[in-house]
């Protein structure tokens, strides 16, 4: 497609949608009347998919490929409650991730296609042009840098979980020696690892063993069952499986950083995901979202591009 018919297409889906957005105002504006009532009888029920209406901004800058399909391919990582997980006996994906997809997704206008993968495989799918995107609670780094654009949707933070009662009294301070049980590719694993062992080493103590696991339940069967001391993960995620089963608990959480939409730096992707969140962070639907996972004080105020952490 030359740039003439790229540009062509790119007005007219903005037209599209800003002749939709005019069209509803008309409506609205002639039931007057009825409109609170009208406004309450549409919002979706509360186990609906959450989602946005276009941003003709964002709408405008979305790539070429994605603009032409109508979909958004999005790379969620596999079962992780409540970040993300399937609704029971389905294979539909539903938590704070694909929620947060959703939003993306309808504030460019596209259709969401949620494809489920292991988080060591998200990357180098990008890579591959399996997906558009991925929202994977991934936090940026300038490892990651290198291949993916990033733009920040929420707070996060990291936490160790224990066996009940912590009879080890294990906290970050006291890890050396101990079996830590991580996921793969995590930023755990990449960045906050090797600052713990080092720590311990330099101390003329026994460094951390670390055991990787493709999913945090695993690696909670390895704790509850001895073969590991701790697992180090989101803590959102170890905060409801604390809750889910009352033989560990959450020991203690530390930093609290940005996580981001990643998108591969050659599709350019990442601006129009940028100019969609600005509008996101301070909607209604966003702060639902978070509500909804009680995750209210991960809000952002502002949208940052290529932040790195760590």
């Amino acid at each position: 497609m030359n740039s003439f018919t790229r540009s062509t297409t790119v007005k007219r889906r903005t037209a599209a949608v800003l002749g939709g957005i005019a069209a509803a105002a008309l409506l609205l504006t002639g039931c007057a009347a009825a409109s609170s009532d009208a406004g309450a009888a549409e919002k979706p029920a509360a186990n609906d998919d959450p989602t946005m209406a276009p941003i003709a901004e964002a709408v405008a800058l979305v790539p070429e490929a994605p603009a032409e399909s109508g979909t958004l391919r999005v790379a969620i990582p596999t079962n992780e409650p409540p970040t993300q997980f399937y609704r029971e006996g389905t294979k539909d994906m539903t938590g704070i991730n694909p929620d947060m997809a959703r939003l993306g997704a309808g504030a460019l206008g596209l259709k969401i296609d949620i494809v489920v993968s292991n988080f060591d495989s998200i990357i180098p799918g990008l890579a591959a042009d399996r997906f558009d995107m991925t929202v994977s609670s991934m936090t940026p780094t300038k490892e990651r840098m290198e291949s993916l654009d990033f733009v920040d949707y929420m707070n996060m933070g990291s936490a160790i979980a224990v066996p009940a009662g912590n009879p080890g009294k294990l906290s970050f301070d006291n890890l050396c020696g101990k079996q830590v049980a991580v996921l793969t590719g995590s930023y755990q694993l990449t960045t906050y690892v090797p600052g713990l062992d080092e720590a311990c080493k330099a101390a003329g103590k026994d460094g951390l063993t670390i055991q990787q696991f493709q999913d945090t339940r695993q690696a909670i069967s390895a704790l509850v069952s001895g073969r590991a001391d701790v697992v180090y993960a989101d803590q959102p995620i170890l905060g409801y499986a604390a809750t889910q089963n009352s033989d560990i608990e959450v020991a203690e959480v530390n930093n609290l950083d940005a996580v981001a939409v990643g998108s591969p730096n050659s599709t350019k992707l990442v601006d129009a995901i940028a100019e969609a969140m600005k509008v996101i962070i301070v909607s209604p639907e966003y702060k639902d979202v978070l509500a909804k996972y009680g995750m209210d004080s991960s809000a952002l105020t502002e949208v940052r591009v290529n932040f790195p952490q760590g």
